[in-house]
């Protein structure tokens, strides 16, 4: 009886073991393939599940969720550039062929990269370096394009390709640095030509105007200055003082009123040449007989023009009259 129970207890221990390895738990997201010596059986999803002990084991697992993978490929562009792109794939077992996804390919990442290599390489090449920047989501739906045709039939769907990445060589960074610092070098300069061009062209503007106010001003002033004098001889007049009295009398006036003026100013010098007082009352009263005798020439040729004109409009002969219409001749 002792040798029975020696031999039972390894050998409850051993059912014991088996049946605890015919559970397992399989992961949300996750599908369990399970295999009859060797050979495909059954897709076991997430949750508590049982196999044969010996005779199913589980033969791998596949991961439904969205993975990504991320392919770094190096190329050549049209103008001859070599530049590196990092295409990011992301791609999902399709849940109707977890069969496929995990019997027909041995390394879904592998197979997916010789694919971006494949296509990345034959569309750069016919892209120049800037259409590669502005072009990048059209490479994206290419590789995607590309992806989806031939990894659909191994089970793989095709969520989204993206270009997360350029990086042309250093030198040609470099290059396009330069370039693009000169470009806004030379709008900088543009603008600031064009502001020193406004500024010059209001400068000129301000100093027409300036010119212009400034020449109506003494116009106006020279009018006001005219009026003046031409009141000051009718008043002289009216009080019996002939014009070229008055107008003497206005100059002499004027002459000690522009000395007075320049006595007021204390930093002003004034120089008067010659220097006697007989010279100077002499040279005082010779600008007054000038003025007179101007002033007697212009009433003189004023007469004379008056009579001129009287001459000539009695001497004014009517012209004769035309022939009659009898009287021409042909």
């Amino acid at each position: 009886m002792s040798a029975f129970l020696i031999l039972l207890v390894p050998l409850g221990i051993i059912i014991f073991f088996l049946l605890l390895s015919s559970f397992f738990v399989v992961k949300q997201q996750t599908a369990a393939l399970i295999e009859n010596f060797g050979r495909f059986s059954s897709i076991r999803n997430s949750g508590l599940q049982f196999k044969i002990p010996v005779v199913q084991r589980i033969a791998g697992r596949v991961n439904l969720k969205i993975q990504q993978l991320d392919v770094l490929v190096e190329t050549k562009t049209k103008d001859d550039v070599f530049v590196r792109l990092k295409i990011s794939v992301q791609f999902q077992v399709i849940r109707d062929k977890v069969y496929d996804a995990f019997y027909k390919l041995q390394n879904p990442h592998d197979q997916i990269t010789s694919y971006v290599f494949d296509v990345v390489r034959a569309e750069v090449p016919k892209m120049k370096l800037d259409d590669v920047f502005e072009r990048k989501d059209d490479i994206a739906i290419a590789v995607k394009a590309e992806l989806n045709e031939a990894m659909s039939d191994y089970g793989y769907d095709i969520i989204k390709t993206l270009v997360t990445d350029i990086d042309p060589d250093v030198q040609v960074k470099a290059a396009m640095n330069r370039i693009n610092a000169a470009e806004r070098e030379k709008v900088a300069a543009e603008y600031e030509a064009e502001a020193e061009r406004i500024k010059i062209v209001a400068k000129a503007r301000a100093e027409a105007e300036s010119k212009r106010l400034q020449g109506q001003g003494i116009a106006d002033q020279r009018r006001e200055i005219a009026r003046g004098l031409e009141e000051s001889v009718d008043v002289l007049n009216n009080v019996g003082i002939n014009s070229q009295e008055a107008s003497a009398l206005i100059v002499v006036t004027q002459h000690y009123d522009t000395l007075q003026s320049i006595g007021e100013e204390t930093n002003t010098n004034l120089i008067l040449l010659p220097n006697s007082p007989q010279a100077g009352s002499n040279m005082l009263n010779d600008m007054i007989a000038s003025f007179v005798a101007s002033n007697q020439i212009g009433e003189q040729m004023k007469k004379t023009n008056a009579a001129k004109g009287i001459t000539n409009k009695k001497t004014r002969r009517k012209p004769p009259p035309p022939p009659a219409d009898e009287d021409v001749q042909f």
